[in-house]
């Protein structure tokens, strides 16, 4: 066995209270929308927005993402389970073997479900507070891959999301699935997210585009479901039904995000020459 492997045996529970377990994938998901909500106080204030509609973003967007993310889980992934357990798609729970509930925490959410809901909530929020809606998803889009750290970062700390068997020197073993060495898929997703975090923060700081023709928009969800429909290729399919799939259905669900990425690249780049052109 390569010496390099890592051995990751993490328990994703960080402490048990009074049978409410505090996990490492909550307090991830958390942190990256506090840091994504830090992060967009700065580009409010530089955007002369109010300090107001800023603190009304984090309510609408944390609904949007988790409602969306939650509903997309169980239509898109695991719909013959929830068509018959209703219940357990809006209540953390689980019914056992034994017909008794327990807690379990949302444990399916679906990031492309998550990336719909927060669009709908933010068309909600731009009309309530009377700001382009353009404007807000350029804003928001310019944070968003840092909060898919954080939750490709919890996805790892769950060991789940797993990669295909590798003989990588860097393959993980996780230990809480088999001893099979594999790609830390999630680690890659979560570089990708920050490169592509640091290199669109970039261009806006450097004012290459303007807020509100939708770039910020388009360039997040270009390269973001770009680099998720690539590395899926070395992930364990998430369902049974996605043996024998061509494409599945995480690399499916991101082909609609990467033509309406590209289709507000391009224009905004045209906008902006034909605003050049004397």
């Amino acid at each position: 066995m390569n010496l390099l492997y890592i051995n990751w045996d993490v328990d994703p529970e960080i402490i048990n209270i009074f049978g409410f377990p505090l996990k490492y994938y909550g307090l991830l998901f958390f942190a990256g929308l506090v840091l994504c909500y830090m992060i967009l106080k700065k580009i409010y204030k530089e955007e002369k927005l109010s300090n107001q509609a800023h603190e009304a973003l984090f309510s609408y967007a944390v609904i949007g993402i988790l409602v969306g993310a939650r509903l997309g889980h169980c239509l898109f992934y695991d719909f013959d389970y929830y068509s018959q357990h209703p219940l357990e798609i809006i209540l953390p729970i689980q019914k056992g073997p034994d017909g008794a509930y327990t807690f379990v925490g949302y444990a399916g959410l679906a990031s492309h479900g998550g990336g719909i809901g927060l669009i709908i909530m933010l068309l909600l929020y731009a009309r309530k507070f009377s700001i382009p809606f353009m404007k807000v998803l350029d804003i928001i889009a310019i944070a968003t891959p840092l909060a898919g750290v954080f939750i490709r970062l919890a996805n790892l700390m769950n060991s789940e999301i797993i990669g295909t068997p590798s003989n990588a020197p860097w393959a993980f073993i996780f230990r809480r699935v088999d001893d099979i060495p594999r790609h830390p898929a999630q680690l890659y997703e979560a570089i990708s997210y920050f490169v592509i975090f640091l290199l669109v923060y970039f261009i806006y700081k450097k004012g290459i585009f303007r807020v509100g023709k939708g770039f910020y928009f388009g360039i997040s969800s270009l390269l973001i479901f770009v680099m998720r429909l690539l590395i899926e290729f070395v992930k364990v399919d998430q369902v049974s039904f996605e043996q024998g799939m061509s494409l599945n259905m995480g690399q499916l669900l991101s082909i609609p995000f990467i033509l309406l990425g590209l289709f507000f690249i391009i224009r905004s780049i045209l906008n902006k020459n034909e605003t050049k052109t004397p």
